[in-house]
């Protein structure tokens, strides 16, 4: 059955939405004591308790409200006064929405690839990694990924997008960069990011303007040349302007949707 962390995190890696409810505190005759958890799914249904009774219906309430959200949030419930049940105690809990893990997909595992795969790990995405050649995949920070070792296109078709998938087209090739963003672009997704020069990224815009292969809507959402902009030169940094963007649009989303 597992324990309330270990469904807590299924819960997010499996997208599903729900709130992990904790009581924090209690005082007087209470139903369950300190440290006592529970989650609660968006429908309304639940894993673990903490003492069920009028108590235990109000924070399920409380939590599907707060799922929609996002946000977490405090409450103190008066037993007796505010919800006539007879052991006359409160309870204090902390209410938490499991955010489900966005998926990082990065397509390209050369060295910004795998640059950017270490830092995205430390900073709660979920890296899986795009790349056909041969041995790509050898160094010991792709352990911790899901790495993908065939033609990017195949790949793409076999992959589920939603509106938590990150894309970063990093590829050894621009051929292979402005193929493969023409297919994510009709994918779901948070955002796409692309490298690239200035004068590439002029090009590329023209020439999938002239052929129709992208809008001028679907173009302006893509960032590229891909990252916040400062003079980053090496992998690592460029990595770590990616990241400063990914964590930008990630932390923008999560606000307008509170």
């Amino acid at each position: 059955m597992g324990t309330i962390f270990s469904k807590a995190e299924e819960i997010k890696n499996e997208q599903i939405r729900a709130a992990i409810c904790i009581v924090v505190d209690t005082s007087g005759s209470t139903p369950r004591k300190q440290g006592s958890k529970m989650i609660v799914y968006a429908d309304g249904t639940i894993f673990g308790s903490i003492g069920g009774g009028s108590v235990e219906k109000e924070v399920m309430v409380k939590a599907v409200e707060l799922i929609s959200s996002g946000q977490p949030a405090k409450f103190t419930f008066d037993l007796e006064d505010d919800l006539a049940m007879h052991c006359g105690g409160t309870m204090e809990v902390y209410i938490e929405p499991i955010n489900p893990s966005q998926k990082l997909y990065i397509f390209g595992a050369g060295h910004i690839g795998r640059a950017v795969s270490g830092f995205a790990m430390e900073l709660d995405f979920t890296v899986t990694l795009f790349d056909p050649r041969v041995n790509i995949f050898r160094d010991p920070v792709f352990e911790r990924c899901t790495c993908i070792n065939k033609d990017y296109f195949s790949a793409i078709d076999e992959t589920f997008f939603d509106e938590n998938t990150y894309c970063v087209i990093v590829t050894p090739k621009h051929v292979y960069d402005e193929e493969i963003l023409a297919r994510l672009s009709k994918k779901p997704h948070a955002y796409i990011g692309m490298i690239g020069s200035g004068r590439k990224i002029e090009l590329l815009k023209k020439r999938f303007l002239e052929e129709k292969i992208m809008t001028r809507e679907e173009l302006d959402k893509v960032d590229m040349p891909i990252g916040i902009k400062f003079r980053a030169n090496t992998p690592q940094e460029i990595a770590i302007s990616i990241l400063a963007k990914l964590i930008d649009v990630r932390n923008s989303l999560i606000s307008s949707n509170s």
